[in-house]
């Protein structure tokens, strides 16, 4: 089999950091932004805006 190259671009998940459910998947270019993503975006289940962090997706 062929070595697979990494890319520098990988799938994220936005985790709400008050309910801790993974609500938004995104992709994300290391060599651009080697930093973790903090956005507000709405949690459905909180029915509010709230910080979301970035982990990995499973």
């Amino acid at each position: 089999m062929a070595d697979k190259k990494k890319s520098p671009v990988e799938k994220i998940a936005l985790q709400c950091t008050e309910c801790n459910r993974k609500n938004y998947t995104t992709e994300k270019n290391r060599r651009n932004s080697p930093n973790k993503f903090e956005f507000m975006k709405y949690c459905p289940f909180d029915r509010k805006h709230t910080l979301h962090k970035e982990t990995k997706v499973k």
